[in-house]
């Protein structure tokens, strides 16, 4: 089990991984989403919370992202989701190019619906902007993690394993007159060591701007944990508030 000291110290680290849209005069930029259900019927009641907190920071050749994330939901009072991921990146361009960087990550991971006891994941890579203007944006980055896990099987055996993974990641923000966005990233992380042993996760955000802080956004999240053969999926929808600075 991941020390409590080194949990505190990724939260010091993290909340950066944003797709944000910065310019000679803001540096900073956060943002905070927060959506829910409650469902109740004669046979029971369901709730899903669902809270997402970003940082970035920009400074000439070197960007910082922090990402925190923490779905929780009930079903008749069992315990369906209580999931938080925190995740520290870092990218440094190389040169004077604005489409080439080297990219650095750290992330932690714990999760209910995927079994998940503890996760530390960290490694770094390369990425390169094929599209990179204000209302559109493609990029793709591909790079080594060391990945230590404390997991449940589908048994109940108690899986405590590392090994190192290829990250695969597609990222993408398209804009339509300032107003509509549609922006999302998608990863597959699979091991060196075990073919069977691979990660999918996936994001999709579809936002409309009702002021130049606040958005409606319907977001569809997928994960899966091949390791543990559990998956997750969430549509939700909610408002997202942000600012540059």
């Amino acid at each position: 089990m991941i020390s409590k000291s080194l949990l505190l110290f990724l939260l010091l680290l993290i909340t950066l991984n944003c797709l944000a849209q910065f310019n000679d005069t803001t540096h900073h930029y956060v943002n905070f989403n927060s959506s829910g259900s409650i469902n109740k019927t004669n046979d029971g009641s369901s709730y899903l919370l669902n809270n997402s907190l970003k940082f970035g920071l920009r400074k000439k050749s070197i960007a910082a992202n922090f990402n925190n994330n923490w779905i929780y939901g009930k079903s008749n009072n069992d315990i369906t989701n209580n999931d938080f991921t925190s995740s520290l990146d870092f990218d440094v361009f190389a040169g004077d190019s604005a489409r080439f960087y080297y990219w650095g990550l750290a992330n932690y991971t714990t999760s209910v619906s995927l079994r998940i006891n503890d996760q530390l994941q960290a490694g770094g890579g390369v990425a390169y902007y094929f599209v990179n203007k204000k209302n559109a944006m493609f990029n793709v980055s591909d790079g080594i993690l060391y990945d230590r896990g404390n997991l449940f099987l589908d048994d109940d055996t108690h899986d405590v394993y590392d090994t190192y993974r290829n990250s695969f990641r597609i990222l993408f923000k398209f804009m339509i007159k300032d107003i509509i966005v549609l922006d999302g990233s998608d990863f597959i992380q699979n091991s060196f060591t075990r073919r069977s042993d691979y990660i999918v996760r996936s994001t999709t955000n579809l936002s409309v701007k009702l002021r130049k802080w606040l958005s409606f956004t319907t977001s569809f999240t997928y994960n899966r944990m091949n390791r543990t053969n559990r998956e997750n999926s969430l549509l939700s929808y909610g408002l997202t508030a942000e600012k540059y600075f």
